[in-house]
């Protein structure tokens, strides 16, 4: 072998030893790089309370996209973890307890439940330790500095604001041709309340008429007297937004009175598991972010419908995609900040314009920090069997 061989021999070699080296990588010490530490989303829910059948499948869906997104990745080159804590029926006490929980073991972003009320002590937590709070379906306008003051501003939520909400619903309503509407408020929330006060500032926008305004609280024993009177008026549609028990005492109340008047409800009344058995649900509609009844026109959708199934996490409502995009939203932020601090975090979501998500485009401000411009699902119950039967958008967020 000559000298010219036997040095490119050992030039091969050397330069495999390099490449072996590099692989491995080095840190200042001379050391094995160390696998990064995963970014950690803390996540205080709601297991079997009021806020269940939102909660859930909204985590549920979440945990299915943290698995997609590290099976690629991750973010930042590195891993996304969920770590949970049950704030048994949002119990303010639990829920803080939960939040302190999760903040001392080492979570960089806080995930919360779906109303701003129950959510209160938990965001409270995060934003006063510098960290993102996130909801996945809170939908008032709330969900940031307009509650929360300064530190509001590390407050958002992956839900529909109230008043885009609302003003689709009122869209729906004059595009089916009902120009007369008998509003019922459920009171215990903030959202139900701007959900209907946006309705009817949209629908008054319009042209339409409201004939009858009455309000009932969940828990207040008072929902009956509330449709009553509604029954005696005459109207196109009757609107509200409500769920839990006051959810079907509404529905059926009317019907049992021989009222076949549609109703018209917010993403609070999507699914069937609320349904009475009799009189059955009938001329019923509701907006929200998906169908879970096989029909939903997007098939990133349906797919992942397909996955929470298959997990045994079948969900009730479109809420679910929620969880998806919220996580999805944090990890865009978390890319174009190259960073977990609360407030680059907050800084890039409120630049958030069009950007792509499971269900439908993230639009945030600095007004809201809540999402608007999102193309809802209508579905119709009738005879108890809902379907989907068309799409809505906004084209006014009003002033309420």
């Amino acid at each position: 072998m000559t000298a010219r061989k036997r040095w490119s021999a050992a030039g091969v070699a050397l330069l495999l030893a390099a490449v072996a080296v590099a692989a491995v990588g080095t840190t200042s010490g001379g050391g094995a790089t160390k696998v990064q530490a995963p970014i950690i989303i803390g996540w205080a829910f709601d297991s079997k309370g009021n806020m269940a059948p939102f909660d859930n499948p909204a985590l549920a869906a979440a945990r299915i996209q943290v698995r997609a997104i590290n099976a690629k990745g991750g973010v930042l080159g590195r891993r996304l973890q969920i770590n949970v804590c049950d704030t048994q029926n949002n119990n303010p006490a639990r829920a803080k307890a939960c939040a302190r929980s999760l903040l001392g073991t080492g979570a960089h972003v806080i995930f919360t439940t779906c109303d701003v009320d129950f959510a209160t002590p938990v965001v409270q937590e995060a934003i006063n330790r510098g960290k993102l709070a996130v909801a996945a379906c809170i939908g008032t306008d709330q969900m940031g500095p307009k509650r929360f003051g300064a530190k509001g501003r590390l407050a958002f939520s992956f839900g529909n604001v109230a008043q885009d909400e609302g003003s689709a619903m009122a869209e729906f309503a004059w595009r089916k041709g009902w120009r007369t509407a008998g509003i019922g408020t459920n009171t215990v929330i903030v959202y139900f309340k701007n959900v209907t006060a946006a309705f009817e500032k949209r629908f008054t926008q319009l042209g339409g008429r409201i004939v009858a305004k009455e309000s009932y609280a969940t828990g207040a024993n008072n929902v009956n007297a509330a449709v009553s009177r509604l029954n005696g008026v005459d109207a196109d549609v009757y609107v509200t937004s409500t769920a839990f028990g006051e959810l079907p005492a509404f529905v059926a109340g009317l019907r049992s009175l021989g009222n076949k008047t549609p109703i018209l409800n917010s993403w609070a009344g999507d699914g069937t598991y609320w349904n009475p058995k009799s009189p059955p649900v009938t001329e019923y509609y509701a907006v929200t972010y998906a169908s879970v009844f096989g029909d939903d026109p997007n098939r990133a959708v349906r797919n992942l419908i397909a996955q929470l199934k298959k997990a045994g996490a079948a969900p009730a409502t479109g809420g679910f995609v929620t969880g998806a995009a919220a996580v999805d939203g944090v990890a865009t932020a978390i890319r174009r900040a190259g960073s977990t601090d609360g407030a680059k975090l907050a800084q890039r979501l409120e630049l958030f314009r069009r950007v792509p998500a499971i269900g439908g485009e993230i639009n945030f401000s600095k007004r809201f920090h809540s999402v608007f411009g999102r193309q809802y699902r209508v579905i119709k119950i009738q005879n108890n069997k809902p379907s989907y039967v068309g799409s809505v958008k906004a084209k006014v967020v009003p002033n309420i």
